[in-house]
């Protein structure tokens, strides 16, 4: 037998999460318009192709930052030859002020205290590195994303608690469960060191409200431990402008001079706000300085190229189409949201009221079987192998009620979109007994046309 590590025969990673097998199902047989018209529909993945558009339209106009070109000279071999990995200082200036314009300006960023990684993944691991030694735990609200049994522990040893959140009050976090997850990890011999939170919520598409900043600040400066607060949605806010930062939640309640405002740590990307996951850029952002060095030395080990820094920094420091792509952006993700719930509810299905997000945490409790997670595997089936959509279910995500599912809506055409909502709405009248595959999965894509809604 071959000798290796336990990281690398290890089964923590979470790979085998319904979250990941529902992507390589999809990967096996992926819809395509043209070439294979009954394929699954990917509406699992949390992409943002909705504004590409304006991107593109901004590199035709500036060929200069795609030739690495300036002042007519070429910079290609000081963007090829060695960086420190501190980053170019023109990108992480432009990227502070673009954060801030999301945020409407309420929360200020100093470059010198933000480190940049290869995607939020890579940032959101390096705290936890930094933050907590393997078997300490984070306490984290339910339901949350998938991957962060991969990001958090995997390689760190960190330990998650869920913090269980109900659909009774929205899956809001209460006073009584920050408190129930403590006790908890405490029963398990478990130091807590901080919590985890994310906002705008994935799956869940909502902002935190003021009270569930109260509870989780006042939580925090009791138990003296640390807030993360995973930021990469907070561009994608499209049904109110009031999105609040961590920050400015603390700054609200005048707590810029005590021992919180050195725990508090933000993660924020260009994946969602800007729509370019494959650019890998990822970014932790805080007051702590000893922690911001040692993220800055370990960053080494997931850099974020020159050129991809150089380029972005050219776009982002065009602020009359970096306003104009936030307003635009924030306003078709609004009316995709809507064409999806609308079409949903109509069916019967109806979704968590949201305002940000590439997804809605849809409820389909009514589908089940019984009420219990064997029910709701089965009815995921159904829905990947029957109807044909990838969508991600709410024992992926830890949900602690059978029923609720992820799906997302940014990352298709207007087309295929309709599409998916013909199909759930077949399969739902069908009321699932099989026969919905030759009832309706052999509806042609011509159908399409007069399935949109604007």
């Amino acid at each position: 037998m071959e000798m290796l590590s336990k990281k690398a025969t290890c089964k923590s990673h979470g790979q085998d999460s319904s979250y990941f097998l529902g992507w390589q199902e999809y990967e096996k047989n992926p819809f395509n318009e043209d070439t294979n018209p009954l394929g699954i529909i990917q509406m699992g993945l949390a992409e943002n192709q909705l504004s590409f558009d304006l991107l593109e339209s901004w590199l035709a106009r500036n060929p200069d930052a795609t030739m690495f070109g300036s002042n007519g000279g070429s910079i290609f071999k000081e963007l090829a030859l060695f960086q420190d990995y501190h980053g170019l200082q023109t990108f992480k200036t432009e990227l502070v002020e673009f954060m801030a314009e999301i945020r409407r300006n309420k929360v200020r960023f100093d470059p010198q205290k933000l480190v940049l990684t290869a995607g939020a993944t890579s940032a959101n691991e390096t705290l936890m590195f930094c933050l907590a030694e393997p078997g300490e735990a984070f306490l984290i609200p339910t339901p949350y994303y998938p991957g962060f049994d991969r990001d958090l522990k995997w390689r760190t040893g960190v330990k998650i608690v869920p913090i269980h959140c109900s659909s009774l009050n929205g899956f809001r976090i209460t006073k009584a469960a920050l408190d129930e997850a403590y006790d908890e990890a405490l029963k398990l011999n478990l130091r807590v060191k901080g919590v985890f939170i994310t906002n705008p919520s994935n799956p869940l598409g909502t902002t935190m409200n003021q009270d569930e900043f109260n509870h989780v600040i006042s939580f925090a400066v009791s138990k003296n431990i640390h807030i993360v607060s995973d930021e990469i949605y907070a561009g994608t806010v499209f049904d109110s402008s009031k999105f609040t930062s961590i920050i400015e939640a603390i700054m609200d309640r005048t707590l810029e001079k005590t021992d919180i405002w050195s725990r508090i740590h933000v993660v924020s990307s260009l994946s969602k706000d800007l729509g370019l996951p494959g650019f890998r850029i990822g970014m932790i952002y805080s007051n702590n300085e000893t922690l911001i060095a040692a993220a800055t030395k370990m960053s080494s080990f997931g850099l974020v190229s020159s050129q991809t820094q150089y380029l972005l920094s050219k776009l982002l420091g065009d602020k009359k189409f970096t306003r104009h792509y936030i307003q635009e952006n924030q306003r078709r993700l609004k009316k995709r949201q809507q064409v999806l719930v609308s079409g949903l509810q109509s069916y019967g299905i109806p979704c968590l009221k949201s305002n940000a997000g590439l997804f809605c945490w849809v409820d389909m409790r009514n589908l089940l079987s019984s009420n219990a997670f064997e029910a709701e595997m089965e009815l995921w089936k159904k829905i990947l192998y029957e109807v044909g959509l990838n969508i991600s279910p709410g024992s992926s995500c830890h949900c602690t009620e059978p029923g609720w599912f992820r799906v997302c809506f940014a990352n298709m055409s207007q087309e295929t979109l309709n599409l998916s909502i013909h199909r759930l709405q077949a399969f739902v009248t069908s009321n699932g007994d099989g026969n919905y595959q030759n009832q309706k999965l052999s509806t042609r894509i011509s159908r399409r046309n007069s399935l949109v809604v604007s």
